[in-house]
């Protein structure tokens, strides 16, 4: 079968040589193997770099023409539109996207390759546990994924971006056109057969995150009104409390005025409810703004990415 790897470079000079070298001698084995054909090779999408990124994969394709290939993005447009990219503009019978820190493991591919030739669409890649990241990271990331659930969002426990799609699935994925793009969401929406790998998550190879916390949380709130009406429907669902609420309290403040010599002057009884609700709407105006914004990018109809030049 016809298997070519995407990954998505940004700034990844310090590790592309060796993740070229990675992923070319599993491609060498596999063929040695049987698995897959020697036409089979690597797709490196430089996300607008500003480091010798583009540099190296052009030095690569020259050195190896079939089996490293470039496309080069004219901007930085982010994570998830430059592997969209690579998706849209790679052949294969199936692809398998990947992170160039090669942070996943690259020994299960061939267990993926197998799960798809027993009729699966797409094989996620998951990690077993969260041992190598931080305690921030480790609690954050897994009450993120359970809240993605509570809130109807299907996602994967524990899965990034490291997953072999076949070709009907990718057939499937370029119909959806949205310009907020949350891959981890967006393919299980796809409904194919799917299964999943497990594997250990090993150190960055070299140089930096391309996800500080910044992008990280970005991502995160990407996920949640891309995918998801109910902090819209827990808005009025607050609200409807909070009117009851409400008018609770005023038919308490009416009944000790009117009906008790209780009635001291003062302001608790107006300034508090007022302070509550008040803090209630900027909250859900937040929220709806969001949703807006959203709507504001989509009816843009703006291209997620440029292409420059293919390799």
């Amino acid at each position: 079968m016809f298997v070519n790897f995407v990954v998505p470079c940004y700034n990844e000079e310090a590790v592309l040589p060796e993740t070229a070298q990675r992923l070319s001698a599993l491609i060498d084995r596999m063929v040695a193997s049987g698995i897959v054909s020697a036409e089979s090779g690597i797709y490196f999408v430089d996300d607008g770099s500003r480091d010798r990124t583009w540099s190296l994969i052009s030095d690569l394709q020259i050195g190896r023409p079939c089996r490293y290939h470039g496309i080069k993005l004219s901007r930085n447009c982010g994570h998830q539109s430059a592997l969209l990219a690579g998706l849209r503009h790679t052949p294969g019978d199936a692809l398998i996207s990947i992170d160039a820190d090669l942070q996943d493991d690259v020994e299960v591919v061939p267990a993926m390759i197998e799960e798809f030739r027993l009729g699966h669409d797409v094989v996620y890649g998951v990690r077993q546990g969260r041992q190598s990241d931080s305690t921030f990271k480790r609690h954050t990331a897994g009450a993120y994924y359970r809240l993605l659930r509570s809130l109807g969002v299907d996602v994967v426990l524990d899965h990034a971006d490291f997953r072999l799609m076949s070709r009907r699935a990718l057939t499937a994925l370029a119909k959806y056109h949205e310009v907020n793009v949350f891959l981890r969401a967006l393919v299980p929406l796809l409904g194919y057969k799917s299964t999943n790998v497990y594997y250990d998550r090993s150190p960055r190879l070299a140089g930096e995150s391309k996800y500080p916390l910044g992008k990280m949380v970005a991502l995160a709130l990407n996920g949640i009104t891309s995918f998801s009406m109910r902090p819209l429907r827990l808005i009025a669902y607050a609200g409807l409390i909070m009117s009851a609420v409400s008018f609770l309290v005023g038919m308490w403040a009416l009944y000790i005025v009117l009906l008790t010599s209780r009635g001291v002057p003062g302001w608790a009884s107006i300034v508090v409810p007022v302070a509550f609700v008040g803090g209630l709407q900027l909250a859900s105006m937040g929220v709806i703004g969001e949703y807006i914004g959203k709507i504001y990018m989509e009816v843009k109809h703006r291209p997620l990415f440029e292409i420059e030049e293919i390799r």
